[in-house]
C-alpha cells in the first residue's frame, strides 16, 4: 500500500493518457478469438492519494464494472475469456487547490485475464496499470473545478478499460494471446472463481 501511495503522489501533474471515450465510438477491431465471459471488478482497500475527494469501494466497483462490460461485450470471438480487475488506488482532484498545481485525477488498477474453458490465467502476475484523465477543456485547469466526482470516476474508468484493452492487444502480439500465432501452452490450471482474488 505504501508503494501505491508513493506512485499516486509521483504521477500528480503528469500528462494525461489517451481518450478511451473517443475509441468507444468506433467499431472495435477483432481481438483474436476473444469473447467476454465475465469481468470481475473488486476494490478491497483502494488507497486514496493526496488532495483527493473520497470514493467508496462500492462506487468504484459500480462504475468500473459498467465500463469494463461496455467495452469488452462488444467483442464477438469464438472463445470466452474472463477479466479480473482490482482498483488499488486513486486521486480525484478536488476544488480549492491552487491552479498552479493543475491537480490531475489518477486511477491505479491491476488486471488478470483467464481462459474460461480451461480455468487458466494468461498472465501469471497481475498487470498494474496507471490511468490519468484525458486532456480536455474541462481538465486543463484541473477537473476538480469543472467536474463532479461521479464524472471524474466515469472518465477514469472509461480510460482504464481502454488501457486494459491496449495491454491485451499488446499481449496478443507479443505472447500470442487469444489464438495468436505465437500462442504458448496454457499455464497450470486454476479455478476461474479465483479471478477476482488474482487481480489483486
Amino acid at each position: 500500500m505504501v508503494r501505491i501511495f508513493v506512485l499516486l503522489t509521483l504521477v500528480l501533474g503528469l500528462a494525461a493518457c489517451a481518450d478511451g471515450a473517443r475509441n468507444l465510438e468506433q467499431a472495435p477491431d477483432p481481438l483474436g478469438d476473444m469473447k467476454l465471459g465475465f469481468a470481475v471488478v473488486v476494490a478491497p482497500a483502494p488507497v486514496k492519494g493526496p488532495v483527493s475527494r473520497d470514493a467508496t469501494s462500492e462506487e468504484w466497483i459500480e462504475v468500473m464494472q459498467r465500463e469494463m462490460d461496455r467495452r469488452f461485450k462488444r467483442y464477438e470471438g469464438e472463445k470466452f475469456y474472463n477479466i479480473g480487475v482490482s482498483v488499488d488506488g486513486y486521486v480525484l482532484a478536488q476544488p480549492g487547490i491552487p491552479l498552479v498545481l493543475s491537480p490531475k485525477s489518477v486511477l491505479i488498477i491491476k488486471a488478470t485475464v483467464w481462459d474460461d474453458a480451461t480455468g487458466t490465467k494468461l498472465n501469471e502476475e497481475a498487470e498494474q496499470i496507471t490511468v490519468l484523465e484525458a486532456v480536455s477543456a474541462e481538465t486543463a485547469i484541473g477537473s476538480g473545478l469543472t467536474q463532479s466526482k461521479r464524472k471524474q470516476m466515469k472518465n477514469l474508468s472509461v480510460n482504464a478499460a481502454y488501457q486494459v484493452e491496449l495491454w491485451m492487444r499488446k499481449m496478443q502480439k507479443e505472447k500470442g494471446w487469444f489464438g495468436g500465432v505465437n500462442a504458448a501452452p496454457a499455464e497450470a490450471a486454476a479455478p476461474v472463481e479465483e479471478a477476482a482474488a488474482a487481480a489483486g
